[in-house]
């Protein structure tokens, strides 16, 4: 039996040192080396004799879901929360993670099953603070103030907890590893060592994950290929609105979104989204409505720009609620397809909500907004507007046409700008009076008081 025993590896070309170095003497790279426990296994034992089955022959029973108690967080998570599962929750600091956990902790427990909850970042007379303005009594909830992982499975045998939430994974570590938590060596192992947990007795794990500077989750990007959800809560702290967006899940679709509203109770559901981001429905110049398709869901959106004679050499482009290389691209298609002249002109964009808008339909009301707002000139008011704007300033079709026009009616909208060819379903429009277009040339005569309108 070999003993267990720390190297430190190279990320780059492999080279192993038995100490840590800054410098690699292999690939001659900085800050490359990282620690890993080795050794420790005994002799390769035979394969046990087993049958392998054919996977014709498994058994395709859907897997038991239970509730996490709140509808949007279900939602995302494919309809529950599957036994044996590892979620990854990450976001700013002060938006809710800690808050959103407790309260699920909380729900799951008047389910009848036991929790865990491991706090490394808080004492648990602080957690008991929390809970306290929360008004949850925290009957069935087990607290748990050691971060040491390798002393984990003794607890757990002890409570034998149906779900364990660990925040943060951060502040957690293994007695093996020397290095101070947080640190990739202790990230991957802790993570190894959680998801053997989980697996073998069908724990479900809960996971806080820290945050970058630029979003991203912290550590090595084999956490994240490790748990079976990522979820990113997105958001301003400052904002009654939180957004729950899965960017991968094992058990659901991916890219589904859940809309939470923070109050004096917690974080509670919203049953209609779509309502909170709506407020002047397009009435005023540099203002459009959007639908967005997140997930399984159309979700209508505001989307405010602001043009404006630019104060220095070098026109501005800031964005909120979209990427800027995506505004510089379709201010170009603008300016070059609808003739605008932009080369002088500053140009801000804000999506209500603090949504994220990724999905490409909603390029033509972006456009059509930055172009109200040059015009000083309402578009389509009372209308929505989808469309994928290609760089010819063609309009492209977009999938999902009924479901977004459907939630348009459904919201009082009476107008809708879309593609000429819409593609192969027939856009269902009760009520609605449909303008197709297919270059944008025709969707800026939509502007009031710039070519009028073919109504």
């Amino acid at each position: 039996m070999t003993k267990a025993r720390t190297l430190y590896f190279c990320s780059e070309c492999g080279y192993h040192s038995p100490k840590g170095i800054g410098r690699c003497p292999g690939c001659n790279s900085w800050n490359t080396l990282v620690e890993e426990v080795v050794g420790g296994t005994g002799k390769t034992s035979p394969a046990p004799d087993v049958k392998i089955p054919f996977l014709s022959e498994l058994l395709s029973d859907d897997v038991p879901r239970f509730s996490s108690g709140n509808s949007e967080l279900d939602r995302i998570l494919g309809g529950g929360i599957v036994p044996g599962s590892i979620i990854l929750l990450g976001g700013e600091p002060g938006i809710g993670k800690s808050t959103l956990l407790l309260q699920t902790a909380d729900s799951v427990s008047r389910q009848g099953k036991k929790v865990l909850y491991l706090t490394g970042e808080e004492s648990p007379r602080q957690v008991k603070m929390r809970a306290e303005r929360l008004g949850i009594p925290g009957d069935s909830i087990y607290i748990l103030n050691d971060s040491c992982l390798s002393v984990l499975p003794d607890y757990l045998d002890k409570v034998d907890p149906e779900a364990v939430i660990v925040d943060s994974i951060q502040t957690v570590y293994v007695r093996e590893i020397s290095s101070v938590p947080g640190s990739v060596a202790q990230l991957r192992e802790c993570a190894g060592r959680i998801m053997e947990l989980a697996k073998a007795e069908e724990r479900t794990f809960f996971l806080v994950g820290h945050v970058t500077k630029d979003g991203a989750l912290a550590g090595p990007k084999l956490l994240e290929h490790m748990v079976d959800t990522v979820v990113y809560f997105e958001g301003d702290a400052n904002n009654y609105y939180r957004l729950l967006r899965t960017v991968k899940n094992r058990f659901g679709p991916a890219n589904e979104i859940g809309i939470l509203e923070m109050s004096g109770n917690g974080l509670l559901p919203v049953d209609n989204p779509s309502r909170i981001f709506l407020e002047h429905r397009g009435s005023l110049p540099g203002l459009t409505v959007v639908a967005s398709f997140e997930g399984t869901r159309p979700l209508l959106v505001e989307v405010e720009a602001l043009v404006v004679t630019t104060s220095f050499g070098y026109p501005r482009r800031m964005a909120s609620g979209i990427e800027s290389n995506r505004l510089a691209l379709l201010a170009a298609v603008l300016e070059k397809r609808g003739g605008l002249a932009l080369g002088n002109k500053d140009i801000y964009i804000k999506v209500a909500g603090g949504v994220n808008l990724k999905d490409p339909a909603t390029d033509l009301g972006i456009v059509l907004a930055i172009a109200s707002s040059y015009y000083e000139r309402p578009v389509l008011p009372g209308g929505v507007i989808i469309g994928e704007l290609g760089l010819s300033g063609d309009i492209r079709p977009v999938p999902y046409m009924n479901l977004r026009m459907k939630e348009a009616f459904k919201l009082g909208f009476s107008r809708g700008l879309i593609p000429k060819e819409a593609g192969r379903e027939e856009p269902a429009n009760p009520g609605l009076s449909v303008f197709a277009v297919e270059t944008l040339g025709e969707a800026l005569r939509y502007i009031d008081g710039n070519g009028g309108m073919d109504t």
